[in-house]
C-alpha cells in the first residue's frame, strides 16, 4: 500500500492529558492494572508495553478541557471494572442476512469461534482475529496496528496497552468484496471492561463493505447487564483508489459506558464512507478522525444519534485535508428526548497544502422534549485561498402544525410523533448499503416508545 505520514497531522484533536513526574491518576493506574494482567510475547508484548507506560503518565479527561467540557467522566471514576474471559452461553444477536457467512464475533473481548463464520468469503481477503493469522499475515498487521494518528490519546493508548486479540480485515491489492463483512462485539457481563479492536487494511484499488456493532445481550434500552464498559478502537487504512463503506452501529445495554475511537488514513484517490449510529449506553463518546494522505480522495460522513432517558453522547469528528482535490461532506443528526444531552463538535482543517479542497459539513438536531438538551459545535479551520467550504448547525422541534396535519389525516398524535421522528431518521439510515442492517434500524428507532414521551 502506498500511505504516507501526512505532513500536517490532526491538530490539538482530542489530546491525551499528561501528568507531572510527582502526580498519578490512581482511577486510571487501576484500569490499566486490569487490562495488562494477560500477558503477549514478541513485538505484540512490545507495542502493549510502549502504549502502557504512556498511560502510567496520563489522566483520564476532565470538564476542564475544551475536547471534553461537556463530557463529564466522573460517574465512571465511581465504578471500579474487571476484565471478563468471553461468555458464550445462550447468546442471541441479529445475523445481517449477507453477512451470515462472513462474521466475526467477539464476546467480552473475547474471540467467539463458534459465532463466528468466513466460508463464503473470495480469495484475495483475510477475515479472522489477530491470534488466528499466520506469522506473515502478523508481519503485516505489525506495520499497521496502532500507527494510526492519535495513538496517544488516553483511552486509545488504554486499549493497545491490553490488546491480545483483534478483528483483522484485510483486503488485497484490486480485490473487490462484494459480501458485506459483519464484526460484532457483545458485552454485558457487569462491573466489566471489554477493549474491542479492529484493523482494516484496504489495499490500492480494493473495494470492502464493513458493519462494525457494538451490542449488549438484550438491546439498547436493557439495563438488566447492569453497567459495564466498552473502550473501542478501529483503525482503517484506505489504499491509492480503493474503496471503504464502513457502518458502525452502537446500542449497548442503558447502564454502559461506551467510548469509541475510528480513525482514518485515506491515500490518493481513495473514497471512505462512514454511516455512525450511536443508539445505546449510558455515556457514550465516539472519537472520529480522517487523516488524507493524498490528493483527490472522497470522504464522507453520515451520523445519527438518538438517546433519551438521561443519556449523553458525545460524537466529536475531526477531518484533515492535507492535499489539493479533497472533497469531504458531513452530515450529522442528533434526535433528543427527555432529559438526554447530545454533544457534536466536527472540526475540518484544510491547510495551504489543500487548495481546491470542496468540503461541507451540517449538524441537524431534533428536540424531543423542554429538557433536552444539544451543544454544537461545526468548525473549519481554512487558510488555503481556494477552495469551497461550508458549515451549519440546526436545531429544531417537532412543529405543531405537522403534527396537526397528521391527525387531520385521522393519525393519532403519538403515531404522528413517530413518523415526524422516523423520517428524520431516515435521511441517514436509508443511506446504509445492507438492506438487512436498515430495516434492523428502521424498526428499533419506531419502537424506541421512550422518544415519543415528554
Amino acid at each position: 500500500m502506498n500511505i504516507q505520514v501526512s505532513p500536517s497531522p490532526i491538530p490539538n484533536s482530542n489530546a491525551v492529558s499528561l501528568t507531572s513526574m510527582l502526580d498519578r491518576d490512581d482511577y486510571l493506574a487501576g484500569l490499566l492494572n486490569q487490562v495488562t494482567a494477560t500477558k503477549t510475547e514478541g513485538w505484540l508484548q512490545e507495542l502493549r508495553q510502549s502504549a502502557a507506560n504512556w498511560v502510567r503518565h496520563s489522566i483520564l479527561p476532565t470538564t476542564r478541557e475544551e475536547e471534553w467540557r461537556f463530557t463529564d467522566l466522573s460517574s465512571l471514576r465511581k465504578v471500579q471494572f474487571n476484565v471478563e474471559t468471553g461468555n458464550f452461553a445462550s447468546l442471541e444477536f441479529d445475523i445481517l442476512p449477507e453477512a451470515a457467512n462472513s462474521r466475526l464475533v467477539f464476546v467480552n473481548g473475547v474471540f467467539a469461534p463458534e459465532l463466528s463464520a468466513v466460508s463464503d468469503l473470495p480469495s484475495g481477503i483475510v477475515v479472522n482475529n489477530l491470534t488466528g493469522l499466520s506469522a506473515v499475515e502478523q508481519e503485516g498487521v505489525r506495520q499497521y496496528l496502532a500507527q494510526a494518528e492519535g495513538a496517544q490519546e488516553v483511552f486509545t493508548a488504554l486499549n493497545t496497552a491490553g490488546i491480545t486479540d483483534a478483528a483483522v480485515v484485510w483486503v488485497k491489492k484490486n480485490v473487490v468484496v462484494e459480501t458485506p463483512i459483519h464484526l460484532v462485539f457483545i458485552s454485558g457481563e457487569t462491573l466489566t471492561i471489554s477493549q474491542p479492536r479492529c484493523l482494516v487494511v484496504a489495499e490500492s484499488g480494493s473495494q470492502v463493505t464493513l458493519v462494525e456493532e457494538y451490542t449488549n445481550r438484550r438491546g439498547a434500552e436493557s439495563a438488566e447487564d447492569g453497567v459495564y464498559l466498552t473502550n473501542a478502537v478501529t483503525e482503517v487504512w484506505v489504499g491509492d483508489n480503493a474503496q471503504v463503506s464502513h457502518t458502525r452501529v452502537e446500542r449497548e445495554g442503558a447502564e454502559a459506558f461506551h467510548i469509541g475511537k475510528t480513525a482514518i488514513a485515506q491515500a490518493r484517490d481513495s473514497r471512505y464512507t462512514c454511516h455512525a449510529i450511536t443508539l445505546g449506553a449510558k455515556l457514550s463518546r465516539h472519537n472520529l478522525e480522517i487523516l488524507q494522505t493524498g490528493e483527490q480522495t472522497q470522504t464522507t460522513l453520515n451520523g445519527l444519534t438518538i438517546i433519551s432517558g438521561k443519556q449523553l453522547s458525545d460524537t466529536h469528528s475531526a477531518i484533515a485535508l492535507n492535499y489539493p482535490h479533497g472533497t469531504s461532506d458531513q452530515l450529522h443528526k442528533c434526535i433528543v428526548g427527555d432529559r438526554a444531552h447530545a454533544v457534536f463538535n466536527g472540526k475540518v482543517f484544510v491547510p495551504k497544502l489543500a487548495q481546491l479542497t470542496n468540503a461541507s459539513q451540517l449538524n441537524r438536531n431534533l428536540l424531543l422534549s423542554s429538557k433536552a438538551r444539544v451543544d454544537t459545535k461545526p468548525q473549519l479551520e481554512i487558510t488555503a485561498d481556494n477552495v469551497k467550504c461550508a458549515h451549519g448547525a440546526t436545531v429544531s422541534q417537532l412543529e405543531d402544525d405537522e403534527i396537526f396535519y397528521l391527525q387531520s389525516r385521522g393519525i393519532d398524535e403519538n403515531d404522528a410523533r413517530k413518523l415526524l421522528i422516523n423520517a428524520f431518521a431516515a435521511e441517514v439510515i436509508n443511506k446504509i448499503p445492507v438492506p438487512s442492517l436498515r430495516e434492523i434500524l428502521l424498526n428499533t428507532v419506531n419502537n424506541l416508545k421512550s422518544l415519543t414521551n415528554e
